[in-house]
């Protein structure tokens, strides 16, 4: 019993010694930061949001909004880190303390940028805006993940520098993980390399028809190692951007005027002045028809092929939709179809004709029966 009696009077002892005042008043300041924190996120964001939305750009805006959050929690940590700088704590835990501290600032401000990059409209609100129509959703998300990569990448760096590392090793460490990895993965980088290509060059975008060697489609999404095409098959096809890169890429989704190009064959037999009038007819109808491009129409009496005379006809439509620029084929070739019926003019197909120039006696009965050239 006495034992425990003098193990409490220690205790009471070393607790009045404590340096309860000190205590007071960092809690106190704990209290009172704690407090402006409180306020800072009710009233003082508010208010200068507010203010900020009224400038010509987006740009204050968009850097309170990114900051927000980082803000509050440093406001708290600040709140801790003032207490303890009141109390009586050694000088090695305090260095501990010191470090600790700007490792939080580091990270604070790391996260901040970091969620200001992840809104791509944000930070390259203005470069966008100079770019092509349509351009910029592919460019714009490949600047924002390449500069969050960055940011990560830096503010891992200056904690690291802060804790004592050396950064020069770091560096070189990264170069050679870097070179292993290049070795290790090279199919990987040459489609990630290709992705870039694709996004700097910009031969095609989201939305766009394109053709290739290896597919054609509508593109859906362009991401760093590959490009999703849907078919017309309604198929989704994945390409490694390495291929894409290399090939001889059609994007039919930039053309103004949409070609239409066929041969009208007429039978031989045909009267020159029948053909001079079917051609003018044809061309003329061109002309006249609203939805096709006057630029470049051509009908002319091309060739003479083995079993009709062929009339060209070229020419380009004002719509590029699919439906629409079909719907105007479909309305001229009827129409070249009443043109050669009104002309009296036959459409040909393929055909031969043989000659017989001796007859054996055996097939006289037959030849007297089917007299003249004979057509298979």
């Amino acid at each position: 019993m006495d034992i425990i009696m003098n193990i409490i009077e220690e205790w009471w002892e070393a607790f009045l010694s404590l340096p309860w005042r000190k205590i007071g008043i960092a809690c106190l300041i704990f209290l009172v930061i704690f407090t402006f924190r409180k306020v800072f996120t009710r009233y003082i964001f508010k208010i200068v949001m507010r203010f900020a939305q009224k400038s010509p750009t987006s740009f204050f805006t968009n850097m309170l909004t990114a900051f927000e959050k980082p803000v509050r929690f440093f406001i708290g940590v600040l709140g801790i880190y003032l207490a303890l700088l009141y109390l009586p704590i050694p000088l090695e835990s305090m260095t501990v303390i010191n470090t600790v501290y700007r490792s939080i600032v580091i990270v604070v401000i790391g996260w901040g940028l970091f969620n200001f990059a992840s809104s791509s409209s944000n930070l390259f609100h203005r470069f966008s805006h100079k770019m092509e129509d349509g351009a910029d959703s592919m460019v714009i998300p490949f600047l924002s993940k390449l500069t969050r990569f960055a940011i990560v990448l830096l503010t891992i760096t200056l904690v690291a520098y802060e804790w004592g590392y050396n950064i020069n090793g770091l560096v070189a460490g990264l170069g050679l993980g870097g070179l292993a990895v290049a070795l290790a993965a090279q199919e990987t980088l040459s489609n990630f390399l290709g992705g870039v290509i694709i996004v700097t060059e910009r031969p095609f975008k989201s939305g766009d028809w394109i053709e290739t060697p290896t597919v054609e489609g509508m593109v859906e999404d362009i991401s760093f190692r590959s490009t999703e095409v849907r078919t017309f098959a309604d198929s989704l096809v994945t390409v490694p951007n390495k291929i894409l890169a290399s090939e001889a890429i059609t994007n039919w989704s930039e053309m103004s005027v949409r070609r239409i190009m066929f041969t009208v064959g007429v039978e031989y037999g045909t009267s020159p002045e029948k053909i001079e009038t079917v051609v003018q007819r044809v061309d003329q109808l061109l002309r006249d028809h609203e939805e096709v491009d006057n630029e470049l129409i051509l009908v002319r009496f091309s060739e003479m092929s083995e079993s009709s005379y062929d009339i060209f006809v070229y020419f380009f439509t004002k719509s590029t939709a699919w439906l629409e620029w079909y719907k105007v084929k479909e309305e001229i070739n009827l129409t070249i179809i009443r043109i050669l019926e009104e002309e009296g003019v036959k459409a040909a197909f393929p055909s031969r004709s043989l000659y017989v120039e001796k007859v054996p006696k055996d097939w006289e009965g037959v030849v007297r029966e089917t007299s003249g050239p004979q057509e298979e």
